[in-house]
C-alpha cells in the first residue's frame, strides 16, 4: 500500500492571565476555542485534540517550586486532552505536541514553565521534566512541526489507538513579581502535528549518516564509530561528547565525554570491581555532589538500566574479543568505556595510531587487568594498568534513548550536535540558578573571562570556576599554596584570590554578583579513600565535616564536577584543590588528568571558583563555549 503523506494540525488556544497584587498573582486561567473537539481526518488517518474540561484555574497564585507545580489535581490546575488515530494498512504515524506563544504577552515566556505527562490505568508517566518556555530554531520535517514553537513530546503510531495527556503550566519559582506594573499576560497555542512516513533516525543512526566512508566497524552487536576525529560531537547537559557505538538491534548510543569530568581514586587499594566502587557511586550519584544528579532530564535522555561489561580482560590491545555478558555485567545509568570498546575505536592495528578517544591525557576504563590492578589509558594512547587506589581522570559513559534526536549541528567540535529538548536558545531573563553544570560563562577580564557552572551546591546560586587555570599574557601563573594544608583567605593561594584576583583579574561589575560568604569544606582525601571524604564525615554523608572555612573566592575540591582537564597536549596545567591529601601534602590536578598529593609549598596554577547570587539571570548566549551566557544581576 502506497504511502501517503498526511499532516494534521489540531489546535488549542490556551491562554494565562496573571494580575499582581503587590507580590502575589491572581487567578490565572486556561480557557479554550470552542465547545468541541478539533478533529481532523484526512484518508486513512483521523486525528483528534480534546478538551476534557473547560478551563484551568489557579487562585492567588505566587511563583511555584517544581515540585508543587508538577503534581498540582485541584480542578482547574491541569489541563487533559487526547491524541488518538485511525490508521489502516502499513502506515507509520509520526507526530509531536508542541507550545506556541501566540500574541504580545507581557511576562517573558522564560518565567513560565511547562510539564507534560501521559495519564494511564496506574497514574502518570512524565513526558517532559518541567521546562521553561523555550521555542526549537529548527523544524521537525518527519512530524510537520515548524520552527519557533516548543516541543513538548514526540512519538509515532503504526496502529490504531488513543492516548490521554496532561499539561500543566506554572510561574517558575525564581520569578520576582515586585516592580514589574501588573496586569501580566502570557498566552500558547497548542499544536498536535501528525505526519506519515518513516521513523526519525535515531541521534545514532544521525550520526553514522553524516560520517565519511569507511569510518565505521560493525562487531555484530554494535556498529563503533572510528577513526582519527570523526564528527560525531555532541553537546548535551553543557558537557561535549562523542558518540562511540549504535546498538544493532535497540538503536541506542553510547557516548563518552570528550575530556574529564572529575579525577577521583576507583576504589580502595587492589579492590578492582567496579560495582559498589568509588568510581560507581560517583558516576550514579543522584545529589548535588555527584555525575547523575547533574545530568539534565536525565530520565528522558538516557538508558537508565545499561549494562556495563567490567570483565576481567589483559589481552594486548588489537587482539581482545567483544566480553560476553555471561561475564562480570553491572546494571547502571552511568558508567566507563571497557577497554574493548577502546579497541574498537581508537586501534587501528599499529602500537602508535590511535583514534578520537585518545584525548591527551589518563583516564580509567571499566576493565580489570586482574584483582589487583585495572586497566587505563595513557596520554599517549597506549593501555596500561595501576592500583584502584590511583586517582585518574573520569569520562563518564551514558546510553542515549532511541527516542533522543538530534534537531541541530553538524558533529564538529564547533558546531557539535544538539538534541531535542536541551537545544534552549530563548534564555533572556532566566536565573542562571536553574541552568546545568558544564555550562559557559562570560565573567572576569580578558583572556580570562570563561567560566564554567560547577552546580547549584548552595541551594540557591550557582557555584562557578574557572575553565582554565588563570593566565597573565597567554602563560599561566602559579602559586604556592600556603605554610600548612588548610585552605583560609589567609593562606599564600587565599590571600591571592580574595585579593589580587578580585582586584586585578575580576572587575565591579563581576564582583558584586558573587556571594560575600562561601563555606569551603577541607576535608581529607588520602590515597585509595573515597571522594565523598573532601565534604563529608563519612562515605554514607550522614554529615558534612566541620573542617570548614568562610572566604568570598576559593578552589574547586577533589571530585568535584568541573575539576577535571579540559583541554590538551600543553593548552593544560598543574592546578591545585583545596583538599588536602596528607598533613603535608594538597591535592593537585595534574597536567595529564591525574590527582595526585603535592607539598604545598610548591607552585602551581589556580582556578578560581565562587558562588555567584541568586539573582543573577542571563541575558544572552546559549551556554557553549563558542556562545557562552552573559549574565547580569536582576
Amino acid at each position: 500500500m502506497k504511502k501517503k503523506e498526511n499532516i494534521v494540525i489540531i489546535v488549542i488556544l490556551v491562554v494565562m492571565l496573571l494580575a499582581i497584587i503587590g507580590v502575589s498573582f491572581a487567578a490565572f486561567s486556561f480557557s479554550r476555542a470552542g465547545n468541541t473537539p478539533n478533529t481532523i481526518t484526512t484518508g486513512s488517518i483521523t486525528m483528534t485534540y480534546e478538551e476534557k474540561s473547560n478551563t484551568i484555574s489557579l487562585n492567588g497564585a505566587l511563583p511555584t517550586a517544581d515540585e508543587t507545580g508538577m503534581v498540582r489535581l485541584n480542578p482547574g490546575e491541569y489541563f487533559d486532552f487526547t491524541v488518538s488515530s485511525e490508521i489502516t494498512g502499513d502506515v507509520n504515524i509520526n507526530y509531536e505536541i508542541s507550545a506556541k506563544e501566540v500574541g504580545e504577552g507581557t511576562i517573558d515566556g522564560s518565567n513560565i514553565k511547562l510539564y507534560l505527562t501521559r495519564l494511564t490505568e496506574t497514574g502518570e508517566e512524565q513526558l517532559m521534566s518541567p521546562e521553561t518556555y523555550n521555542e526549537e530554531t529548527t523544524e521537525n520535517t518527519y512530524t510537520g512541526r515548524p520552527s519557533r514553537e516548543m516541543s513538548l513530546y514526540t512519538s509515532s503510531m503504526t496502529s490504531s489507538e488513543s492516548n490521554n495527556y496532561r499539561l500543566r503550566m506554572y510561574v517558575d519559582e525564581g520569578y520576582n513579581p515586585q516592580g514589574d506594573g501588573g496586569g501580566l499576560q502570557f498566552t500558547i497555542q497548542v499544536n498536535v502535528y501528525g505526519k506519515s512516513g518513516d521513523k526519525p533516525p535515531t541521534a545514532g543512526e544521525t550520526v553514522i549518516e553524516n560520517l565519511t566512508s569507511g569510518s565505521t566497524y560493525d562487531d555484530g552487536v554494535d556498529t563503533f564509530i572510528t577513526g582519527e576525529d570523526p564528527n560525531n560531537y555532541i553537546w548535551y547537559s553543557g558537557k561535549l561528547w562523542r558518540a562511540v557505538s549504535v546498538n544493532n538491534e535497540a538503536g541506542t548510543t553510547k557516548l563518552v565525554t570528550q575530556w574529564h569530568i572529575s579525577a577521583i581514586p576507583y576504589n580502595a587499594s587492589g579492590n578492582t570491581v567496579f560495582e559498589g566502587s568509588y568510581m560507581e557511586d560517583w558516576l550514579n550519584d543522584t545529589s548535588v555532589d555527584g555525575f547523575l544528579g547533574n545530568l539534565r532530564d536525565y530520565e528522558n535522555f538516557i538508558v537508565t538500566d545499561a549494562k556495563w561489561n567490567a570483565t576481567t580482560d589483559s589481552t594486548f590491545l588489537g587482539e581482545m574479543e567483544r566480553p560476553s555478558d555471561d561475564g562480570t555485567v553491572v546494571i547502571d545509568a552511568v558508567g566507563l568505556l571497557n577497554m574493548y570498546e577502546y579497541q574498537q575505536t581508537s586501534y587501528t592495528g599499529r602500537p602508535d595510531s590511535f583514534g578520537y578517544l585518545n584525548n591527551g591525557s589518563d583516564w580509567w576504563t571499566l576493565t580489570p587487568a586482574s584483582s589487583s590492578v585495572l586497566r587505563y589509558v595513557v596520554d599517549n594512547g597506549t593501555p596500561n594498568t595501576l592500583n584502584s587506589s590511583t586517582a585518574l581522570g573520569v569520562r563518564p559513559s551514558i546510553n542515549l534513548k532511541s527516542s533522543v534526536r538530534i534537531v541541530d549541528g553538524d558533529g564538529t567540535i564547533d558546531n557539535p550536535y544538539r538534541l531535542n529538548g536541551d537545544n534552549d536558545t530563548n534564555l533572556s531573563g532566566t536565573l542562571l540558578s536553574s541552568r546545568y553544570s558544564g555550562e559557559y560563562i562570560r565573567f572576569g577580564n580578558d583572556e580570562n573571562n570563561l567560566y564554567r557552572i560547577v552546580s547549584q551546591e548552595n541551594g540557591t546560586g550557582t557555584k562557578i570556576v574557572s575553565a582554565t587555570p588563570l593566565k597573565n599574557s597567554g602563560t599561566f601563573i602559579t602559586s604556592t599554596f600556603g605554610s600548612n594544608v588548610i585552605f583560609s583567605s589567609s593562606t599564600t593561594i587565599g590571600t591571592f584570590l580574595n585579593g589580587e584576583y578580585l582586584i586585578s583579574y575580576v572587575d565591579s561589575a563581576y564582583t558584586d554578583m558573587i556571594e560575600e560568604s562561601t563555606t569551603w569544606y577541607l576535608g581529607t582525601v588520602g590515597s585509595g579513600t573515597s571522594y565523598k571524604l573532601a565534604k563529608y564525615t563519612d562515605i554514607n554523608m550522614s554529615s558534612t565535616t566541620s573542617t570548614t572555612t568562610e572566604a568570598k573566592v576559593g578552589l574547586l575540591r577533589l571530585g568535584e564536577l568541573m575539576s577535571g582537564q579540559f583541554d590538551r597536549y600543553g593548552n593544560n596545567t598543574t592546578y591545585w584543590t583545596l583538599t588536602p591529601y596528607s598533613t603535608s601534602r594538597v591535592c593537585g590536578v595534574y597536567y595529564n588528568g591525574g590527582t595526585y598529593g603535592i607539598d604545598q609549598t610548591r607552585a602551581f596554577g589556580v582556578r578560581p571558583s565562587m558562588n555567584l547570587k541568586s539573582n543573577v539571570v542571563i541575558i544572552s548566549g546559549t551556554g557553549t563555549k563558542s556562545d557562552p551566557f552573559e549574565i547580569d544581576l536582576q
